[in-house]
């Protein structure tokens, strides 16, 4: 099966689509959920709440997956294992993420201020993924 190659792998990654995230449950079954991401200089940067169960999985076990796929008729796929860090609504870096992850997804500038103000209330932190292996599939 063919891979991409990295300009490819970034080029796909600059459409917002929903990843699918995994964790690791503390029996170790592999916990999956949708989340918004950032991809930018080897890193992946993604937003969520604290009272989520890939919050308290992350806080035990920092291993973390990520996949993404082109979605109906677009077969390619990036899958990411990496190490996951988390950083509090206090520091710097969370709050500069925050607004450039809402608006990727959120193309209307108006709407996606407020769901920033209506978020902002939300107990949240960041997920810096530090990427240990990258695999890509193109069915092409």
């Amino acid at each position: 099966m063919p891979s991409m190659s990295e300009s490819e792998v970034k080029n796909f990654l600059q459409t917002p689509r929903h990843a699918i995230v995994g964790t690791n449950a503390l029996d170790g079954a592999p916990h999956l959920s949708p989340v918004w991401y950032l991809y930018e200089d080897d890193r992946l940067y993604i937003g969520i709440t604290t009272d989520t169960i890939k919050y308290r999985n992350l806080r035990r076990d920092p291993r973390i997956s990520l996949c993404i796929d082109g979605g109906h008729g677009d077969a390619r796929t990036v899958m990411f294992y990496g190490v996951a860090e988390l950083f509090d609504k206090a520091h710097p870096l969370q709050k500069e993420m925050r607004w450039r992850l809402i608006s990727r997804y959120i193309f209307d500038t108006e709407e996606a201020h407020r769901y920033a103000e209506t978020s902002q209330k939300w107990d949240s932190v960041l997920i810096v993924v530090t990427l240990q292996k990258v695999i890509s599939q193109k069915f092409t």
